[in-house]
């Protein structure tokens, strides 16, 4: 890996712990879930990385599988949040 994917990740990294801070310390409930949403979306993002890092193309499919249950659970969670379940 050289030293620009050694940046990316590094960046990522900053990226998914701001999330959590944001997740733990958030005031409301939408706020956690924007965190959680950019959780789910900076891990995706690192799970195609590795998958061409590592010649392993199958974490592209694990990747979209994430990133869809991903958005459907944030459109549960904000259909909740509008008027409950």
């Amino acid at each position: 890996m050289s030293v620009l994917g050694w940046i990316y990740v590094g960046v990522a990294g900053v990226a998914l712990l701001l999330s959590v801070v944001r997740m733990i310390k958030g005031p409301d409930v939408t706020n956690r879930t924007v965190a959680l949403d950019v959780f789910t979306t900076v891990s995706v993002a690192l799970f195609v990385f590795f998958a061409m890092v590592f010649d392993r193309y199958i974490y592209i499919d694990v990747a979209l599988v994430y990133a869809i249950l991903s958005f459907i659970g944030v459109l549960v969670v904000a259909r909740f949040i509008e008027r409950g379940l």
